[in-house]
């Protein structure tokens, strides 16, 4: 357990956005023996077997093994899960000086609790697109210092700030970079691309969002608590990135699908709302010569996202027969939102129960809304039966958000069972059999 959680926390200091996720899990896939595949190349390889993955546009992945050439028919087992967490986006001409602060125009990625970034440090990564005389250049950056702070103002200045916590995005939010202008944001930019030798004639365009730099860390009397940003969702990312890693079952095409745009809805080339899984499986089928519609039938995904924990000072708004409890194993998630239905939830119950991994359901108050997350939005373009679990949180779309320590432990065997798992669906019946 120690060991997942150091991992996971590890990860979540590099990985300031959804472009630093997919840079990552690369890496580690890598290390792992996977080759990339490009969407623009042929994929002729795939016939032949391997672990692969492949990018779109820089912040979405998707990565696959397993799977026998013996036969034409197949079946996936499929996790999604999403690296983009909350946040706030760099406009285009950011910089804003009074004469007095040099601050940075910003507008909301995502529906973060804007009170929880007031006086933290925090910094900017993203991408930026540079001319190189004839062509362009995408660069990753991440300015790895604290460099600036969005001040909150003082309870003699503002003595309702208890009250009423409403903020204005476009004049209470805007972080502060500097006390002059002296050296702005594109000055910035240009002396990180020049320390990563990336030669430039010209920057064009970037995507560059705000990072809250707290670092993730256990807390609480038995460190029985992970207190970190981007909880949600990167405590189910590197789980499941592992569980890929560690899965042996040549008997399915293990698939995990990192989307980015989560927060926003997923209506991008290279989110859940996209043809990327369809396009990906679709290419796997025709590679390996067996029909897609027929593998479909037989697959399964499990779209890992995290949930509600009962909120230890506003239990009221908890279901009052669904309680959800930090280190007390991972939540299936029932809702008209989520694609969960009775089949799909006994069939994941049943893989946790075969390894002793402890779940519980989660319900929403009838009389809230309730948030909806990535399965169904892949089952608009990849019909599937499919479960939504995720692991209990307090704070979501915090800066800083907490879990339980044992949780990511629970998610992790969970996935790698079903990896390693063969979903058989026969009529009235279901087994499920060791890959």
């Amino acid at each position: 357990m120690k060991n997942i959680n150091k991992g996971l926390m590890s990860f979540i200091d590099k990985t300031p956005n959804a472009y630093y996720c997919v840079n990552n899990i690369k890496k580690i896939l890598k290390k792992n023996g996977y080759q990339e595949l490009k969407e623009n190349e042929s994929w002729d390889i795939v016939a032949r077997g391997g672990k692969f993955y492949v990018i779109r546009n820089d912040s979405s992945i998707i990565a696959f093994n397993g799977g026998r050439l013996d036969t034409q028919e197949d079946r996936f087992n499929i996790v999604a899960v999403h690296g983009d967490s909350p946040s706030f986006r760099i406009k285009k001409n950011p910089d804003m000086y009074d004469g007095m602060y040099l601050k940075l125009n910003t507008s909301n990625y995502g529906g973060e609790i804007d009170y929880s970034w007031f006086d933290r440090p925090l910094s900017i990564a993203g991408r930026v697109v540079s001319r190189n005389y004839g062509y362009l250049t995408k660069s990753l950056i991440n300015i790895d210092k604290d460099l600036l702070v969005i001040p909150s103002q003082a309870y003699h200045i503002n003595r309702e700030v208890n009250k009423n916590a409403s903020f204005n995005r476009q004049t209470d939010m805007l972080p502060i970079m500097a006390l002059t202008d002296k050296k702005d944001l594109d000055s910035i930019i240009r002396e990180n691309l020049k320390k990563q030798d990336i030669d430039f004639t010209k920057i064009y365009d970037y995507d560059l969002y705000l990072y809250n730099r707290d670092k993730a860390k256990q807390i609480g009397a038995n460190d029985e608590m992970i207190l970190a940003p981007r909880l949600d969702d990167l405590a189910c990312v590197y789980p499941a990135l592992q569980a890929l890693i560690d899965s042996e079952n040549e008997d399915v095409i293990n698939v995990l699908s990192v989307f980015n745009n989560e927060e926003i809805g997923s209506l991008t080339e290279q989110g859940a709302d996209s043809s990327f899984l369809n396009d990906v499986l679709s290419r796997i089928a025709y590679e390996r010569n067996f029909y897609l519609g027929t593998a479909l039938a037989k697959s399964f995904m499990i779209s890992a996202d995290n949930a509600h924990a009962t909120h230890p000072n506003a239990e009221f708004k908890s279901d009052p027969t669904n309680k959800v409890e930090l280190n007390k194993g991972v939540v299936i998630k029932y809702h008209n939102n989520y694609t969960t239905d009775a089949s799909s939830g006994a069939i994941y119950k049943l893989i946790c129960d075969d390894i002793n991994v402890p779940y519980q359901d989660f319900e929403c108050r009838s009389d809230m809304i309730c948030g909806s997350t990535l399965g169904g939005l892949s089952q608009s373009h990849v019909s599937i039966d499919s479960v939504d679990i995720g692991i209990p949180q307090l704070a979501m779309h915090s800066a800083n958000e907490t879990i339980g320590s044992k949780d990511v432990m629970h998610m992790y065997n969970s996935l790698l069972e079903f990896y390693n798992s063969i979903i058989e669906k026969e009529n009235n019946k279901i087994k499920i059999l060791k890959g």
